[in-house]
């Protein structure tokens, strides 16, 4: 990868890290959590799932973020997004747009989620990633809807 100029990387990166949420076998999005993540490596979602939204509303809650941390909590993670938005077979997460480095560690990705059948947008978000000096994910804030 060293002789990948800089905008190959974040395409790979990024390529990389959508085939992780689309990927059928359990065995190799675990392997794909642990090679994009650091060990102590988190994902935030910065807007958490409208239904939980609603629920801290009616409770008078302040919204909190959502933080997933370790290998096990985003093997989960990743597992029920899987579960939920492609094994139905419908959809399919695709990258949107060129990934840009923010500054040394961080990038910033954008994805969306689209029908299978004709590609139309059902969904998306960005990312904003701070990465390791391995090149591993430190944090993942996630904005789902802006894209």
């Amino acid at each position: 990868m060293s002789n990948q100029t800089d905008d190959q990387q974040l395409t790979d990166f990024t390529d990389r890290y959508v085939a992780m949420w689309n990927e059928p076998d359990a065995e190799i999005r675990h392997k794909r959590v642990r090679e994009l993540w650091a060990v102590d490596g988190a994902q935030v979602l910065v807007d958490p799932p409208q239904a939980l939204r609603e629920a801290l509303t009616a409770l008078s809650f302040p919204i909190p973020t959502v933080e997933i941390r370790g290998y096990e909590a985003l093997d989960r993670r990743v597992g029920r997004a899987y579960e939920m938005f492609i094994a139905p077979g419908e959809h399919m997460f695709t990258p949107s747009g060129p990934t840009v480095r923010l500054s040394a560690n961080l990038i910033g990705l954008s994805w969306r989620m689209v029908t299978r059948e004709d590609r139309a947008v059902a969904g998306g978000g960005y990312d904003v990633v701070a990465l390791d000096g391995e090149g591993r994910i430190r944090w993942d804030h996630q904005y789902i809807g802006v894209a």
